[in-house]
């Protein structure tokens, strides 16, 4: 034991037996343990033993009486100098004179030294670790004591080292912070030793060493800032600058404004920042055990000018919860834990320039129980202030991306029309299947499943897989802008529809197989950035084609063929093709004959035949790659020469 208090633990019953300690069982000439005596008692020296009975087992504890702190002026009862109890203890459980059950303790204990004395305010001055290493003994855990094993410690006189010389601390805790590395000359540590190992070995002092980065005196770089909190963008004596497209929002406090958003994978995180002039709309879901409460709402918001703008709130109470709670477990009354918690919270941004005028935020609240998930919808959106009526608003007339795009169609009495791809659920069945916008500048693929059966008439087949596909597109126009109006028919431009390929191929009266079945829509979408409105691009929407791809549908035999159903998938895919608002200039006659000598357009380069000899070429010295060249020139010169029939007619006269 190294405590001044042991538990052990007696098995059986201990009614009738006698327990007792015995100090120092040895003989002190043989070293031999001394036969038992069952007449001890409870008490012996400074050790006093204590039995706690239980039905089936006894709780026997051991504890050493003294104190052993170190004295303090004018105190009694302690230690007046650092001292080490080692004894040896024996404790007996005794049935009258037979001997039930003995435990040996071999006991060393040393003396408490820590400190009790007052600190000094003094503040601690750390050195330069690049040139001297931040803690020289590790172990040296307090302050104005010796701390035990801890050999570097400097508070630890010569006579209380001797009791622990032979157990010091080793390696960097035990104040090796500078051990020799592998690479030294003079290291021993390898195992093996390699014979090319004294020609590459380093000969340097330890005070050179790898562990405090010695080796290299280079320039050094700034650490990068933590991704959540990032200094203002201002210095003494200049003023913000304002925000552009994309930027993050700043707080007061220095760091950004969050609101929980979906990520690449699919899940919300918290902790998202929100873009200038970046709207969006998300839902996430959660329950009450991993619900977290948000950015407070008395954060104050950075308005690009080195102002800071409070926040309006309205909080307002959910009358509907069935719209946000998608699952619920059926719990007891009494058991059931309620808590109130935000459902929505919609941000609207007043935005003029690239300032922040007004932030308005709406916040819905509502009673979320135990056993139900909620699924939180966060909404932000960024509103331009019209600079000459300050109190009109207006959005921006391009479209941005994450946004709708417009549909209508312009041949029906009603112009209000729909274009959207599926979001299926459940099985992925298209009749269970719901819809979605299509969203400007964002790629979208998605699909449902469609049960056919194998007695499918082929021609039925084709008009109700058209007829799916056309579902998605009610329009037959697509605006141009975001804010395209239905009486102008020039902010609208027409749908191309490409009618899918049939070629007529007859299957013989063969069942479960038909050809030329138009499962995949193709919805191509083609724009353009044709200015800019307050410094903000306006892209708007080109042309839109509409194109469909055939499959041959065959009736897929299950397991025993039983099933008379098989499944066919269909697609819906949308592409968004960013074009030059201007068409490039047309080639000219003297480009088109430049394109022969156009390195980048041809694989054999004849201007850099002689690049070696240019000024362009960093390979080598440019006096080297001259004195190459030359000499390559004389030896095809020389050539040349000797190549020539009158050099050998010369030769042989």
């Amino acid at each position: 034991m190294s405590a001044p208090r042991v538990n052990s633990f007696f098995l059986g019953n201990s009614s009738g037996v006698n327990f007792s300690i015995i100090l120092s069982p040895r003989d002190a000439e043989t070293g031999k343990l001394q036969p038992a005596n069952c007449s001890g008692s409870k008490r012996a020296g400074d050790w006093n033993l204590d039995v706690t009975p239980g039905v089936s087992t006894s709780k026997v504890s051991v504890s050493l009486t003294r104190t052993l702190e170190l004295c303090l002026p004018n105190a009694t009862e302690c230690c007046p100098s650092p001292l080490r109890v080692v004894e040896t203890l024996q404790v007996l459980a005794c049935r009258g004179s037979v001997v039930l059950a003995q435990l040996l303790i071999q006991a060393e204990i040393f003396a408490n030294s820590s400190f009790t004395g007052n600190v000094s305010e003094n503040a601690t001055i750390i050195p330069n670790q690049a040139f001297k290493p931040l803690g020289s003994c590790p172990c040296d855990l307090t302050a104005g004591a010796c701390d035990v094993r801890c050999c570097c410690d400097l508070e630890c006189t010569a006579d209380l080292q001797q009791l622990f010389s032979g157990s010091c601390f080793t390696g960097v805790f035990g104040g090796d912070v500078n051990p020799p590395y592998d690479q030294l000359c003079t290291s021993q540590s390898m195992e093996y030793t390699p014979e090319w190992f004294p020609f590459l070995c380093v000969q340097s002092s330890l005070d050179n060493t790898p562990f405090l980065g010695y080796f290299y005196h280079g320039s050094t770089s700034t650490p990068k800032v933590p991704s959540f909190k990032i200094p203002l963008q201002t210095s003494p004596g200049k003023p913000f600058t304002g925000y552009r497209e994309g930027d993050p929002i700043i707080t007061e406090e220095d760091e950004y404004f969050t609101v929980p958003q979906q990520s690449l994978a699919g899940q919300c995180t918290g902790n998202a920042p929100v873009a200038y002039l970046h709207s969006f709309d998300v839902k996430c879901l959660t329950n009450l055990e991993s619900y977290k409460e948000g950015l407070p709402h008395d954060v104050r918001i950075n308005s690009g000018t080195a102002d800071f703008i409070q926040q309006n709130v309205v909080y307002r109470a959910i009358t509907d919860r069935g719209k946000f709670i998608t699952e619920s477990e059926n719990l007891l009354a009494a058991e059931v834990l309620c808590q109130n918690v935000t459902f929505a919270e919609h941000y609207k941004f007043i935005w003029k320039d690239k300032n922040i005028e007004q932030v308005n935020v709406t916040v819905f609240l509502g009673s979320l129980c135990d056993g139900e998930i909620l699924t939180q919808r966060f909404t932000v959106e960024f509103l331009s202030l019209n600079s000459t009526n300050g109190e009109e608003l207006f959005e921006h007339p391009g479209y941005q991306v994450g946004k709708p795009v417009r549909a209508a169609n312009l041949n029906a009495s009603d112009p209000l029309g729909s274009l959207n791809i599926w979001q299926p659920a459940g099985r992925g069945l298209c009749a269970s299947a719901t819809y979605r916008p299509v969203l400007f500048g964002v790629d979208s693929y998605s699909g449902c499943i469609l049960e056919v059966d194998i007695n499918e008439d082929c021609s039925f087949l084709r008009g109700n897989v058209t007829e799916k596909l056309n579902a998605l597109i009610q329009a037959t126009h697509i605006g141009k802008r975001d804010n395209s109006s239905y009486s102008d028919l020039n902010d609208w431009v027409e749908i191309i529809r490409l009618d899918p390929f049939s070629s007529n191929v007859s299957t013989g009266g063969l069942k479960g197989i038909c050809p030329d079945i138009p499962a995949n829509l193709n919805i191509r979408i083609i724009f353009s950035k044709v200015g800019a409105v307050q410094g903000i691009p306006l892209q708007q929407i080109l042309a839109v084609q509409i194109s469909y791809s055939t499959v041959l549908w065959q009736f897929q035999c299950g397991l025993g063929c039983k099933n008379t159903l098989s499944l066919l998938p269909i697609t819906a895919s949308v592409q968004f093709i960013e074009v030059p608002a201007q068409p490039p200039p047309p080639v000219t006659r003297y480009q088109k004959l430049y394109e022969e000598f156009d390195c980048n357009r041809n694989e054999v380069c004849w201007p850099q035949l002689l690049y070696p000899l240019t000024r362009f070429y960093t390979g080598e010295p440019y006096s080297q790659s001259l004195a190459k060249g030359l000499f390559l020139a004389f030896l095809v010169l020389l050539a040349a020469i000797t190549s020539n029939p009158w050099f050998s007619k010369l030769w042989n006269r």
